[in-house]
């Protein structure tokens, strides 16, 4: 089972921007999707943005498209998520999950998870 650990979130105010990144262990990361997803406080878990394992395709959540890039390295085993025009309805625990390309893009992000990370946006 791949294990996934996420940094890079923080406090930042209206406007600002973080890069998110997702690190994975094991050989085999190019094999498989990635994606990320958020839950902010009180709310269910959402999908932000996923890609395939070449990096060829991205998908979007409408609430991020244009602000959000997501992005991979497979010679680093890591995928990033860079957070533009961060706006305080951003603020979330962001998770990334490692799947099928089309199950993180449906939403429904089984597979692997990783701890999250916590972005916080000040307005």
């Amino acid at each position: 089972q791949v294990q996934l650990v996420e940094s890079g979130g923080g406090l930042v105010q209206a406007g600002g921007s973080l890069r998110l990144s997702c690190t994975a262990s094991g050989r085999t990361f190019s094999t498989y999707a990635m994606g990320w997803f958020r839950q902010a406080p009180g709310k269910e878990r959402e999908f932000v943005a996923g890609i395939s394992g070449s990096g060829d395709s991205t998908s979007y959540a409408a609430s991020v498209k244009g602000r959000f890039t997501i992005s991979r390295d497979n010679a680093k085993n890591t995928m990033y998520l860079q957070m533009n025009s961060l706006k305080p309805e951003d603020t979330a625990v962001y998770y990334c999950n490692a799947d099928l390309y089309d199950t993180i893009v449906a939403g429904k992000g089984d597979g692997a998870w990783g701890q999250g990370t916590l972005v916080t946006v000040s307005s």
